[in-house]
């Protein structure tokens, strides 16, 4: 009896010492390491696998489902072939999306992770879903830049979002390469919490701003 009372006491210490302390600091760290040098959609998927795991022990932490659910919308862009399978990742994105909308509500980032899911949507097939997916995106961005006007992913998407309808109508795209260009300047004062915070979007706001040339 005492050895299972150590135990549970062993267990509570230890979930109080991971919930976002030190440990579960370090296990981000290692995941976003492979997700960063990740060259394939197999190298991909390993680095959500971590995440994925991460999130079962800290379920009261948004940034594993995040970074779950990114890596899953990164995996939709580097498959070139296959349509059904980029939806059967992007319908695992959007279930970490999903609960991070619960859990989240009032978070820019989360906001800009589900516009980006439904623009990862609409490229499976620009021509049948432009319309639903770009209007859903959009109104994802816009509670985005509502919550956090400064946010430069929730900048970049929204961007990127308007970019692509002026190409669709045969408008002038040069306006959208300046305000990607003036996000891109701006971007380093934008405030990052914690190393493991989200921080992309600088270098495809400069590859966004250089769309002109």
């Amino acid at each position: 009896m005492k050895t299972v009372f150590t135990l549970l006491v062993s267990l509570v210490l230890t979930g109080t010492m991971l919930a976002g302390g030190p440990e579960f600091q370090k296990a981000m760290g290692s995941a976003l390491k492979q997700m960063s040098a990740a060259n394939s959609i197999d190298d991909m998927k390993n680095a959500a696998n971590q995440f994925e795991r991460i999130s079962k022990v800290e379920t009261d932490q948004w940034l594993p489902l995040y970074y779950h659910a990114h890596c899953y919308i990164i995996m939709s862009f580097m498959e070139r072939e296959d349509k059904d399978l980029k939806d059967e990742f992007l319908d695992v994105a959007e279930t970490s999306v999903n609960k991070l909308l619960e859990m989240q509500p009032e978070n820019a980032e989360v906001h800009t992770i589900h516009g980006f899911m439904y623009s990862a949507r609409l490229v499976v097939n620009p021509a049948v879903r432009g319309m639903k997916y770009g209007m859903l995106s959009g109104q994802a961005i816009g509670k985005a830049l509502k919550l956090d006007p400064a946010n430069p992913r929730a900048q970049y998407m929204n961007i990127q979002n308007e970019m692509g309808q002026a190409q669709f109508f045969g408008k002038d795209i040069a306006p959208y390469c300046a305000q990607a260009k003036a996000a891109w300047e701006h971007f380093d004062e934008y405030p990052i919490v914690s190393p493991i915070d989200p921080s992309w979007g600088k270098k495809e706001l400069k590859d966004l701003s250089e769309s002109c040339k």
